[in-house]
């Protein structure tokens, strides 16, 4: 096969990883990791279902530190995707198509996520949720 200059394809290698760039990887990931962890949350609703022993199991589990951290993480996974769902909404009605605007909202996006998540977690911790 004869050697050419071609440009090779694009792939990860090539890019320059930029915010656009992962909040577009980590959308797909949280969406995901929110089917994952509605599981979780189906558990607590049907050990709920079946009565006082069972949701006594399921308080234990979910209020172990590893439970905790996975609904921990289920939280902000569901704050970001919405977070950037609404802002992939606003780019199909033809908002925010600039350069600046884009990694902006995508900034926009990760840094709500973190605080309502905070917030909601604050709250859940201080009114005794999570015990």
């Amino acid at each position: 096969m004869a050697d050419t200059q071609r440009p090779l394809s694009p792939h990860m290698g090539i890019y320059k990883w930029q915010v656009q760039m992962v909040t577009s990887i980590v959308h797909r990931a949280t969406g995901i990791a929110l089917s994952v962890g509605t599981l979780i949350v189906l558990w607590g609703v049907f050990s709920l279902a079946n009565g006082e022993d069972s949701y006594n199991q399921f308080k234990t589990c979910i209020g172990s530190p590893i439970g905790l951290i996975l609904m921990f993480g289920w939280t902000w996974a569901l704050f970001y995707h919405l977070c950037n769902g609404i802002r992939h909404l606003l780019q199909d009605g033809g908002m925010g198509y600039s350069i600046p605007q884009f990694v902006r909202s995508s900034w926009l996006s990760i840094i709500v996520s973190i605080v309502l998540t905070v917030l909601v977690w604050a709250y859940v911790l201080t009114s005794g949720g999570a015990a």
